[in-house]
């Protein structure tokens, strides 16, 4: 007579399966063995290189802010082309030389804003929009930098539509900041000069209820009386 099969508990069963994936992973190893290897070999390559190549920005960085902060004083008296080129008699790195030894790093692109700035003052347009154009950190006040030197530069090529534009995005970039009201400012002047009066009348109209107390508010009645 048969008997029935006793019913294997949930445990057993676990068990049954733990027992044969040991097996089988046992022998997957022992055949594939070389290859499993040489895999690991190669991400430990790969993450000893992501390491070294991590401390090496940090060294970038760390050096370049170093480098920076001893051109800044040339820049903040007014001495552009000297904060450009440095002074080598001092061992003063230019901001030329530190944004093209270290223009990937952080220090690097906040030196790429103070070059073009530099050169903006110089009046050497073109150099500075190359500058403010290859901007690329994340730092807020510096990207606003970076887009309202390129509106600068388009706005002086008569391009008012895209000047508007970068000074309206400029003004975005930070919602509480002292110089949205210039950027707005600037933004309505442009928009105005393209033709596209409706835009420009709104912005106006924002800087006369949001920024009251800014330095451009005298400005902007001259602008409305035209437009109303």
């Amino acid at each position: 007579m048969l008997t029935k099969h006793k019913k294997l508990s949930r445990k057993q069963i676990k068990e049954d399966k733990l027992v044969e994936f040991y097996y089988k992973s046992q022998a997957y190893f022992e055949e594939n063995k070389n290859r499993i290897m040489m895999y690991l070999g190669v991400a430990a390559v790969v993450v000893i290189a992501v390491v070294l190549y991590l401390n090496y920005r940090s060294d970038q960085n760390a050096e370049a802010g170093y480098h920076l902060s001893k051109v800044m004083d040339m820049y903040d008296s007014g001495d552009y082309l000297g904060a450009i080129e440095g002074r080598q008699d001092a061992k003063i790195l230019g901001l030329k030389d530190i944004v093209s030894q270290y223009g990937s790093s952080e220090n690097g692109e906040t030196a790429k804003i103070y070059l073009a700035d530099s050169y903006s003052n110089l009046s050497k347009v073109e150099d500075a929009f190359k500058y403010y154009e290859d901007y690329s950190g994340d730092i807020d006040i510096f990207v606003a930098a970076s887009l309202a030197g390129q509106a600068s530069y388009y706005a002086m090529k008569n391009d008012f539509k895209k000047a508007a534009d970068l000074y309206l995005n400029a003004s975005r970039v930070i919602k509480k900041d002292a110089r949205n009201a210039d950027y707005i400012y600037l933004a309505a002047v442009n928009y105005f000069e393209a033709g596209n009066q409706e835009q420009a009348k709104s912005l106006f109209e924002t800087i006369k209820d949001e920024y009251k107390t800014s330095s451009v508010i005298s400005q902007v009645d001259r602008y409305l009386s035209q437009l109303n």
